[in-house]
């Protein structure tokens, strides 16, 4: 690929702070030059996306490029949290990765029936969180051709 690699800007709703933590820790790893921010939950993501407070510092709380969406979440869930970014004009050109433990084929359905532009199972271990980022990376910044 020789189109230059631009760094993207990551939103993560995990409300796992030890899937936050390795997966910040993976990406550094995998020398995947993207910054990235997280949320503990859908309710956060939507105001984080929408710049409602405590989020409404747009020199901070930059739109970005794609979000990583966990599907088993408190308050609003990861399910719902989709389909509320897809029925929003101003939102719904973000692409959403569904990194979830649930291998359920009714939420993998569903997930790509809400708009969901994948569905990865997230690594049951370090290094397959570092394989997985790099190939995240190198898919969403050297082959993605994104809306900036």
């Amino acid at each position: 690929m020789n189109r230059k690699a631009i760094p993207i800007k990551i939103l993560m709703a995990d409300d796992d702070e030890d899937d936050q933590l390795l997966t910040r820790d993976a990406l550094a790893e995998s020398r995947v030059l993207n910054a990235i921010e997280f949320v503990k939950d859908g309710e956060q993501l939507l105001n984080y996306l929408r710049n409602d407070p405590p989020y409404d510092d747009i020199s901070k709380y930059v739109r970005p490029d794609l979000i990583l969406l966990d599907l088993n979440m408190p308050k609003m869930d990861g399910r719902e949290a989709l389909e509320q970014i897809k029925q929003d004009a101003s939102l719904r050109s973000i692409p959403v990765v569904i990194l979830t433990t649930s291998l359920q084929e009714e939420d993998k359905l569903k997930g790509y029936d809400l708009g969901a532009a994948s569905y990865i199972s997230k690594p049951v271990d370090f290094q397959g969180l570092v394989t997985l980022m790099r190939e995240l990376g190198k898919y969403w910044i050297e082959i993605v051709e994104l809306p900036r």
